[in-house]
C-alpha cells in the first residue's frame, strides 16, 4: 500500500505565519495597510519603511520582536512573485558592496573604536535584520526557508546569492550539533513526525508503509535531530540497522519482507541512511561528532554493538570514473588490466572496451564481464576515496562527511546498491565509512591536516 503524502510544507507555512500575527499584534498601527500579494511597485516604500522601521530598533524588546513578526508575516503573505521582489529588494538594497566595506573601514580608521565595532559595521544589514527574527516564535524556521529561496533566486542573482552567503555563518553559529537535541524515532512518534521522516528521506526513498514499519522495527533505529527553537522541525533523521557483522548490500539490508533479528544479538550499527532536512541550511556544517553522538547513544543503549559503521553511497564516483576513461584512455589502466578485457569483448579494447561493456544493460549479470571489470573499478574507486583536492578535501561529499566526523574509509562493496540510483552513481559500489569510537578525534584531526585515514585493505586496492 502506497504511503498517502500530505502537504508537509503547507501546513508549516501556517504555523509560521499564525505565529507571527500573534506575535505582530502590536505593531498593526505603526505599519499600516497590508502589503498587496504581488508586491507592485508602489508597494515597495512601504516595504523600505517596514525593513528600516525593524532596523532602527526602537523600543524595547517587545516592540522589536513585534515589528520583526509583522514583517515576517507580510513575507509570508506575498504570493511567489512577491515574495521574490521581496528578497530581491532585501538584497540589492540592503547588502554590502565591496565599496561600502571600504568606507566603513575608513570610517572606522578615523575613530578609536575597538575592533569589534569594526566587525559589527561590517555586517550587512540585511543579515542585522534576519537577526532580528531569533527572537520570534517561529524565527529561526523563517530564517532557514528564506535562505532556502534566497539559494534559488541566487542562481541568477548576484546580490542574492551574496545574502545567502553572508547568513552562512550566522545559521552556523545557530546550528552547531552541540546545541542540537537528539530524539529516538519509533513507530509510536507522532503522525506528523513519521510523514516528516517519509517526506524527507533522500537517499534510500520510503515507498510504502511496510517499508516505513520496517525502518522502525526492533532491529532498526531511527533518530532525528532537533534545534530548539524549531520544536516541530527536524533538521536530519540518521536510520541504523543492528545486524550482525558489517553490511555490503543496501538491497538485502533495507528487504521489507525479511526476517526481524533480535538487536540483543546484533554486535554492528550500520549507518544506511542520513538526511538533511532544511534546504536552508544546504552548506552549513552541524559540526564535527554528530555520528559519534548517536553512536555513544547507541552504546549505552545496547552494550552489545561493538562496531559502528556506514553502508554509503559514493555520489560523484561514476562521474569520476567516466571523465577518467574519457580523458586519459588507456593511460589510466595497467597492461594486465588491458589484457584481462580481451576475452569478454572484440568490439573493443583498453579503456573503450571499459565504456562499452559499462554500457551493456544489466553488464553485472555476466560472469565473464563481472570479473573483468571488477579489477579495474574496484581500484579506481579506492584511489577516488582516498585522494584529496587542493584543499585537502575527500573528492566524494559523502566522504567529506564522515571523514570529518572523525571516521575511517574501512570497505568497498562491489555491488552493493544495484538500483537504478546505485548505477548511476556509482556503478553499484558502495562504502563502508567505519567509526572506532576511541579513535573518532584522532582520526578527525587526521583529515583536518590533509589526510584521508584508510583501512589496509582498501589501500591495497588503491595501489592496484
Amino acid at each position: 500500500m502506497a504511503l498517502p503524502f500530505s502537504n508537509t510544507a503547507g501546513r508549516t507555512l501556517e504555523r509560521l505565519r499564525n505565529a507571527f500575527i500573534e506575535t505582530a499584534r502590536g505593531a498593526r498601527e505603526v505599519v499600516g495597510a497590508p502589503l498587496r500579494p504581488d508586491l507592485p511597485d508602489d508597494d515597495i516604500p512601504r516595504l523600505r519603511n517596514r525593513i528600516d522601521a525593524c532596523l532602527a530598533g526602537k523600543g524595547g524588546d517587545t516592540a522589536r520582536r513585534a515589528r520583526a513578526a509583522e514583517l515576517g508575516e507580510a513575507y509570508l503573505s506575498l504570493s511567489p512573485a512577491g515574495r521574490k521582489r521581496f528578497l530581491l529588494t532585501l538584497a540589492n538594497e540592503y547588502g554590502f558592496s565591496r565599496e561600502d566595506a571600504m568606507a566603513e573601514i575608513e570610517r572606522w580608521r578615523s575613530t578609536k573604536a575597538p575592533p569589534r565595532e569594526l566587525a559589527r559595521s561590517l555586517e550587512p544589514p540585511a543579515a542585522r535584520l534576519l537577526r532580528e527574527f531569533v527572537g520570534v516564535p517561529e524565527g529561526v524556521k523563517f530564517v532557514v526557508d528564506l535562505r532556502a529561496e534566497l539559494m534559488a533566486l541566487g542562481k541568477t542573482d548576484a546580490p542574492a546569492r551574496a545574502l545567502s552567503d553572508d547568513l552562512r555563518p550566522l545559521l552556523a553559529n545557530w546550528f552547531d550539533v552541540a546545541f542540537l537535541d537528539l530524539v529516538q524515532i519509533d513507530w509510536r512518534s507522532p503522525a506528523a513526525l513519521l510523514e516528516k521522516l517519509v517526506t524527507y528521506e533522500a537517499v534510500h526513498t520510503i515507498r510504502s508503509w511496510r517499508d516505513l514499519k520496517n525502518r522502525l522495527d526492533s532491529d532498526r533505529r531511527c533518530y532525528a535531530f532537533f534545534h530548539p527553537r524549531m520544536p516541530h522541525e527536524p533538521l536530519i533523521f540518521v536510520e541504523v540497522a543492528l545486524t550482525k557483522g558489517m553490511a555490503g548490500n543496501v538491497q538485502r539490508l533495507l528487504d521489507a519482507k525479511a526476517e526481524t533479528h533480535d538487536a540483543e544479538g546484533a554486535n554492528t550499527a550500520i549507518f544506511y541512511s542520513i538526511s538533511n532536512c532544511q534546504q536552508g541550511l544546504a552548506g552549513i556544517s552541524f559540526g564535527n561528532f554528530l555520528i559519534k553522538r548517536v553512536a555513544e547513544k547507541l552504546a549505552g543503549d545496547l552494550p552489545n554493538i561493538k562496531d559502528f559503521a556506514t553502508l554509503s553511497p559514493i555520489p560523484g564516483l561514476r562521474r569520476h570514473i567516466d571523465d577518467r576513461l574519457k580523458n586519459e584512455g588507456d593511460g589510466m589502466l595497467s597492461p594486465g588490466e588491458i589484457a584481462s578485457l580481451v576475452p569478454v569483448t572484440n568490439e573493443a579494447s583498453g579503456a573503450a572496451a571499459v565504456r562499452h561493456l559499462l554500457d551493456r544493460p544489466v553488464w553485472w549479470e555476466v560472469p565473464a564481464i563481472d570479473k573483468a571489470l571488477r579489477p579495474i573499478l574496484s581500484r579506481m574507486a579506492a584511489r577516488y576515496l582516498t585522494s584529496t583536492d587542493e584543499r585537502g578535501r575527500a573528492l566524494d561529499r559523502v566522504a567529506h562527511f564522515h571523514l570529518g566526523n572523525g571516521a575511517i574509509v574501512e570497505r568497498l562493496n562491489w555491488l552493493g546498491d544495484t538500483s537504478a540510483n546505485g548505477l548511476k552513481q556509482s556503478y553499484a559500489m558502495m562504502v563502508n565509512y567505519r567509526y572506532k569510537l576511541g579513535e573518532v578525534d584522532a582520526n578527525h584531526g587526521a583529515y583536518a591536516s590533509g589526510k584521508v585515514v584508510a583501512s589496509r585493505e582498501v589501500r591495497a586496492l588503491a595501489r592496484g
